[in-house]
């Protein structure tokens, strides 16, 4: 069973989310939390695979929950959830070690869908987020900066691999562009997460982006 939490400060959407989840078969709610503190809480004391986190929320918003369950509980995997248009939080949010983003009017399957994507540690995004994210041009300044010398680190290889991830490919995908096995892929991500000091795929993604191989 994937275990997972269910963060929002609004009870009714907690309610939704959780009858939508459980009637999936595979996944159990083992807790909720009302604000970001409670979140962390819940992660430190439950055994989750996936919090689900609303971006807004009081005491301590979701970007800031995000960051301090990485911490607290690195296997959990992070999914927020947010209105369309906050691409600042989105970015912020993926900066903090988040795997992935969900909009709150997310259809019933497709929420399951990246429940159980986000438990075997592959990105979620929603490709309306996504497709907003790629589209901000990224104009020189220290960020990108920045992002191209941590890039430099790779091999030729790697900064293919870490191109690719920015498209939002899986690691069969990735294999099938570069004719290359799985297991290579694998062993190339874990290094480029390694050299540029990601924390998971989904910050690989941004660096890529901020790095502009995607324009290459």
């Amino acid at each position: 069973m994937i275990r997972v939490l269910i963060a929002d400060d609004e009870a009714l959407m907690r309610t939704g989310i959780r009858l939508v989840l459980e009637n999936a078969g595979d996944i159990a709610v083992v807790a909720e939390a009302g604000n970001g503190n409670e979140a962390v809480s819940a992660c430190r004391e439950q055994d989750v695979d996936v919090a689900l986190l609303d971006i807004r929320m009081p005491v301590k918003d979701g970007v800031a929950a995000a960051e301090d369950i990485a911490l607290a509980s690195p296997r959990t995997r992070v999914v927020m959830l947010t209105a369309f248009g906050e691409e600042r939080s989105v970015t912020r949010a993926l900066r903090a070690g988040a795997s992935g983003f969900l909009l709150k009017d997310t259809g019933p399957m497709e929420l399951i869908r990246a429940v159980q994507t986000a438990a075997t540690g592959e990105p979620v995004l929603a490709p309306r987020i996504m497709r907003r994210l790629m589209d901000r041009q990224i104009s020189g300044g220290e960020r990108a900066e920045a992002a191209r010398h941590r890039v430099e680190q790779l091999t030729p290889a790697e900064r293919d691999v870490l191109r690719l991830l920015g498209q939002g490919l899986s690691n069969a995908e990735i294999a099938g562009a570069l004719h290359l096995s799985t297991s290579t892929v694998k062993a190339h991500i874990s290094r480029v997460l390694t050299r540029t000091d990601c924390t998971n795929r989904v910050q690989a993604a941004v660096l890529a982006h901020d790095a502009g191989l995607l324009a290459s």
